[in-house]
Formats: C-alpha cells, sequence, structure tokens
C-alpha cells in the first residue's frame, strides 16, 4: 500500500511540473487602451469584468483524477440551481486570478488556500453577462485534509466527478445553436452518484472539456463547435450584445 501510495504521490508530481508548462494562447479580451481618441464621439471604452473558476483536481480511491464542482444555490438571481466550478469576480484586493479563485473557493465551499498548489492558467472564455472568466487549474494533494464548509446563500451541494468523463462521448448530448450570427455547440454532461443526478453543461462543460484535453493531452471523442464572440468596444453597444447573447 505504502508503495502504491508513493506512486500516486510521483505521479501528481509530475502533473505538476508537466501542468506549469503549459501556456495558454493569448487572450482576446484583453483590455483596450485607456482612452478613446479625442473627438472620436463614441462615449466611454468598455471595459469587462473579470472572473475566475478554480478546476481543483485531486487523485480519487481508484487513482482518477476528480474534479470538485458545487451546485449553485437556488435562491441565486443568475445561474440558480446550476452546477458550476467554484470561483466568482475579482476584487480589488485580489493580487491575480489565482487570487480570485482561491478567495472565492474558500468563501463559496471552506476550502483553504493553503491546500491547493496553483499550476496553471487556461484559456480566457466570455460568459454570456460579458465576464471575462479565466480557468485556474489547482492541485489538491491531500484530499483527506479538505473539509467542506458550505456557504449556504451561494451553495447547496458540493461533488466531484472523473475529469476523463468531459473527453468521453458516453452520458453526452448536445445541440446546436446560433446566436449573433455564429453556429455553435452546447453540450450536457450527466452525472449519476446514488440517488443525485446533475448536469453540467454550458461554459462549465466547456472548461472542463478543454481542462481534460489538456491534462490528458489528447482532444476529446466528440467534435467540438465553439463560438467566439468579440467585446464590445463601446459601453453603449453592450445592452444590444447582452440582448443577442440572452436569446435562446
Amino acid at each position: 500500500m505504502a508503495g502504491e501510495g508513493a506512486g500516486a504521490g510521483a505521479e501528481m508530481d509530475a502533473l505538476i511540473r508537466r501542468l506549469r508548462l503549459h501556456q495558454p494562447g493569448p487572450s482576446p479580451y484583453d483590455p483596450a487602451p485607456a482612452a478613446a481618441p479625442v473627438g472620436s464621439g463614441d462615449g466611454e471604452l468598455f471595459r469587462p469584468r473579470r472572473a475566475a473558476v478554480l478546476v481543483c483536481l485531486f487523485r480519487g480511491a481508484a487513482g482518477e483524477l476528480r474534479v470538485i464542482l458545487t451546485k449553485r444555490s437556488s435562491s441565486l438571481s443568475t445561474h440558480s440551481g446550476e452546477v458550476s466550478l467554484p470561483g466568482g469576480k475579482a476584487e480589488e484586493g485580489d493580487a491575480d486570478d489565482a487570487a480570485t479563485a482561491l478567495r472565492e473557493s474558500q468563501e463559496e465551499i471552506g476550502l483553504d488556500p493553503a491546500l491547493v498548489t496553483v499550476v496553471a492558467s487556461l484559456e480566457h472564455c466570455l460568459s454570456k453577462h460579458l465576464l471575462v472568466v479565466v480557468p485556474v487549474i489547482g492541485i489538491l494533494s491531500n484530499k483527506e485534509a479538505f473539509i467542506p464548509i458550505l456557504n449556504i446563500a451561494e451553495v447547496d451541494e458540493i461533488f466531484d466527478v472523473p475529469l476523463e468523463m468531459f473527453l468521453k462521448d458516453e452520458n453526452r448530448t448536445s445541440e446546436e445553436r446560433e446566436k449573433m450570427g455564429q453556429a455553435f455547440t452546447v453540450h450536457y454532461f450527466t452525472y449519476v452518484n446514488g440517488n443525485h443526478k446533475y448536469l453540467i453543461w454550458g461554459l462549465t462543460a466547456r472548461i472542463l472539456i478543454h481542462t481534460a484535453s489538456v491534462v490528458f493531452e489528447r482532444p476529446p471523442d466528440f467534435p467540438e463547435r465553439r463560438a467566439h464572440f468579440n467585446l464590445p468596444k463601446y459601453t453603449k453597444d453592450c445592452s444590444s450584445m447582452l440582448a443577442g447573447l440572452a436569446k435562446h
């Protein structure tokens, strides 16, 4: 048993070293210049809010990589009752995206940042609320040391799933959508644990598909078709874009 534990630890150390070398592509959502040209007449430049989510990985009992997820409180005004990664909007005191993800995870599920080894950030995503979302991968080497404390105002449940499921065509459905002239695929993954059934979809599913591809170094078994929406340049254009993204 001791040898098995040492082997799993060595594998996790190797994963940490490899993921630290990962370089995401340049963000298409970097801030615009500080001010519009004088006399442009187009108004204030749009500066999107930034958010970060923690993709927290650990070894399960069978040695498989698993990821921690939450079910959002049914009382929240946005995405209520949906499955998500722990995380949230950046605050002024956050040093970087990793600090945002760790702070929010501690607030939502009681995860001590000292237990998490941050190893990589992934490509930035745009939410339908025009938030620039940065996925941060963290490794939880000692799962037993994590005693969840849920913030019931934000989180109804915490659970974990095998990361590799997001590369497989099992327990997956999809639908094709079109918004603002772009066609793309929305993926839905179903996970059943005893009497509990969870649906993982939307931006969370997209982030986990990409995370699994990076971690396991292979593409998913199904085709992906993503849309790329550019940020509006000026604040005055936000309303029309939000309306376009909100349409089903």
